[in-house]
Order: C-alpha cells, then sequence, then structure tokens
C-alpha cells in the first residue's frame, strides 16, 4: 500500500455522496435505472424500499416507471447477494454477483440446508436431498416456464415443504430452497402477485427471464467488479466498509482493490480509504440540500464506519437492535432524525437535533413531496427504528 495521495475530509465526502447518490435535489438522477446504477444496487429486503429508494432519487418517477424496469424491461433485477441481502441490480452487474457474492452465500446457505435437513431426520444426507429438491424443482419448470409462486410449489411437492425448525422458535420451510436456486442464478424472482408493498413473487427460470443465461464472472474478476462499482458509489471508504457490504473476507476485498489499481487517500478520522484511480480529483462544494430516505436504503446502509455522517448517539434511536436503519431525515449530508406517517398518510419529520430554520423548511419540503407520492397508501416496516416507533402519530 503506498502513502495516501491526498486527504479527503468529511465535507467533501459528504459533497460526493450528495452528487453520486443522486439524493441532494438539484442532483437527482433521470429514471430508475440510473438511480440504481447511482448507489450500485438498491436494498430489496422490504418491498417498498426500491420504490422509495428511487422515488427519493428521481423526479416525477412513478410506482408503474418502477415496475416497468423491474418486470417488462427487465433492465432491473432482484438477486439475493452481498450478506445473504436482497438487492434490486442492474441487469449488466449479475454475473458479477453470481460469480462472487452470491456464489459465496449459496455455498454458506447450502451447507446450512444439508445440516438442517439432517437434524430434522428427514434425510440422513442433506447435501444428498438438496441436490435431488433443487433437481426436481427445475425438473418442473422445464414444462412450466412461466414460473410457479411459493404456495404452488408447497401444494405441487409437500415433502419439499416440511418446516424445519432450526433453533427455538425458529422454522423454515420450502421457501429457503427456492432463495438457494436463486443465489445459484437458476431462478429468479419475477413479477409480483401482489402490490408494490408486499412480496408474491412468481420463481422463473433466470434464462426464461432475461432470454439469456449470461455467464457468471469469475470469482476474481466478480469482486473486483463489485468493489469497483462501490468505490464510484461510496468511495472513499475504508477496507472495513469494504468488506461489510460485500460480506466478504479481507483476502478477496483486498485481491480486488489490487486488481483495480485502487489508491490510499487520508481520511479526517484518521484512517485510510480507498479511491479508484481515475477518481482522484477534489469534489466541489454543493449547495445546502435536504433528503427523505426509506427504510434500508443504500445510502444510509453503504458504509461501516458511519460517524462522518451519522452521530454514534443517534444509533440506537435510528437502528434496530440488528443493525438495520430504520427511515432517515438528512440535512447536506448528516442524519438529523426520521419520518413517519400519520393515519392519513402524511408524512411528518421527526428531528433527532436541530439543523436550522432553513434546513428544517428543506425537509417539509420534502415530506410534502414524499406525502404527495405516496397518495395516501401508509408503508409499515419490520425493521422500524425506537425513533419511528415512539414517534408514531394518530
Amino acid at each position: 500500500m503506498t502513502s495516501p495521495v491526498r486527504l479527503v475530509t468529511d465535507v467533501e465526502r459528504r459533497a460526493r455522496m450528495a452528487r453520486r447518490h443522486g439524493i441532494a435535489p438539484l442532483h437527482r438522477v433521470a429514471d430508475p435505472v440510473a438511480a440504481t446504477r447511482a448507489m450500485t444496487v438498491l436494498h430489496s429486503t422490504e418491498p417498498p424500499t426500491p420504490y422509495l429508494s428511487i422515488h427519493a432519487r428521481v423526479n416525477g418517477v412513478t410506482r408503474a416507471d418502477v415496475d416497468r424496469a423491474l418486470y417488462d424491461d427487465r433492465t432491473l433485477v432482484k438477486q439475493l447477494a452481498m450478506r445473504r441481502t436482497l438487492f434490486v441490480f442492474p441487469r449488466d452487474l449479475l454475473p458479477a454477483a453470481w460469480g462472487s457474492a452470491s456464489e459465496r452465500v449459496a455455498g454458506i446457505e447450502g451447507r446450512r440446508i444439508a445440516k438442517d435437513v439432517e437434524k430434522a431426520g428427514i434425510a440422513p444426507d442433506g447435501g444428498a436431498w438438496l441436490v435431488a429438491a433443487r433437481a426436481r424443482v427445475l425438473a418442473h419448470l422445464d414444462d412450466h416456464p412461466d414460473g410457479i409462486a411459493a404456495g404452488d410449489l408447497r401444494v405441487l411437492f409437500p415433502e419439499l415443504s416440511t418446516p424445519v425448525a432450526v433453533s427455538a422458535g425458529s422454522t423454515w420451510n420450502h421457501t429457503r430452497l427456492l432463495t438457494h436456486l436463486g443465489l445459484t442464478a437458476d431462478l429468479v424472482r419475477g413479477r409480483n402477485g401482489g402490490h408494490w408493498r408486499i412480496s408474491r413473487p412468481v420463481w422463473v427460470p433466470m434464462e426464461q427471464w432475461l432470454g439469456e443465461r449470461p455467464v457468471p464472472a469469475s470469482h476474481d474478476e466478480g469482486y473486483a467488479e463489485l468493489v469497483g462499482r462501490w468505490l464510484r458509489t461510496f468511495g472513499p471508504g475504508t477496507e472495513t466498509d469494504v468488506v461489510w457490504w460485500l460480506g466478504a473476507t479481507k483476502g478477496a476485498v483486498r485481491r480486488a482493490l489490487a486488481d483495480l489499481g485502487a489508491v490510499t487517500v487520508s481520511l479526517e478520522s484518521g484512517e485510510t480509504g480507498w479511491l479508484l484511480p481515475d477518481d482522484l480529483e477534489p469534489e466541489p462544494a454543493v449547495e445546502p440540500w435536504a433528503a427523505l430516505l426509506p427504510v434500508l436504503d443504500p445510502t444510509l446502509m453503504g458504509w461501516k464506519q458511519r460517524d462522518w455522517y451519522l452521530d454514534p448517539a443517534h444509533v440506537p434511536y435510528l437502528f434496530d437492535t440488528n443493525g438495520n436503519g430504520g427511515t432517515t431525515a438528512w440535512v447536506d449530508g448528516r442524519v438529523v432524525g426520521c419520518y413517519v406517517q400519520d393515519a392519513e398518510g402524511e408524512v411528518h419529520v421527526v428531528l433527532r437535533e436541530d439543523p436550522g430554520a432553513e434546513a428544517r423548511a428543506a425537509l417539509d419540503t420534502e415530506a410534502e413531496r414524499l406525502t404527495g407520492w405516496l397518495a395516501g397508501e401508509s408503508v409499515n416496516s419490520v425493521y422500524a427504528s425506537r425513533q419511528m416507533r415512539e414517534a408514531r402519530l394518530p
């Protein structure tokens, strides 16, 4: 590792965030695909999050626009990958994930399924059971290429749907088998059988959904591509940040940084950050801005080390105990609170610190914009933060 080429201050990092992430109102992007590319990927653990993340970054976007990209044009595709998290990917980034992050999680998940099958007494060889179960589902879809819903799988193959206790109060069933088939890119979550706030996907063969079967990247090429995209979106970041976001080993991250020719910079925290070699120019300042971001938005969840944009004292109020971030209110690249909805669906900002009168007015403008877009629909979350729960409105 060579000496850092320059200092990147926290103010500059926040300016990069404002532009790169498309969340400052004057720097919003053109469409759902551009919003997803801006963030590398979008979190999709909860169905509404991609819609809300895109709305935060695109003026005038509609839910139909997002559906079109996901289900008609298929320029955006849902894929389980880093940290066993479901993301919306730009289509061209899928091969990188299949050969690296998704492959890693598939191996871990496959071993867990095999172990649980043996523990539950379903089969003496859990690995063989998994191979056979996967083959039966895929054989069925050879004759039914339009896909299968999870409930249909339960009816067709009840022997694959036996609930398995994995711990006290926790079970899994056939949906975990579908998840594994998704990790290995044999299946993909196709059209949603419900509205935009719930998830009832039809599982479709990947080749059928895409009209082709792109070849997975090699292990090292895949990680290098993912890390390169991350640096373009989130850089500069530390090795700790990249390892956490990628859900990979330090060795994999270090190889990717070397393959990319990534360059070190000094951060205001005193740590070493990384940037791509063609992305070293200082970032100009940005105008004052405000934004409201949904649960698990990728801007909030992009870094492991967050002190430069999030006061550590706010973390217990804005994250749940498992580290999942709730809704957030932002001013000039710092988190200052969250937002909630009342019974009529109106959005209200709940502050944890006072950003000043002009910033409060800007946040109110964003609350009005989001209220209008939601048009009375309420968005609930299993990841509601303490601040969100305590601020629930009648």
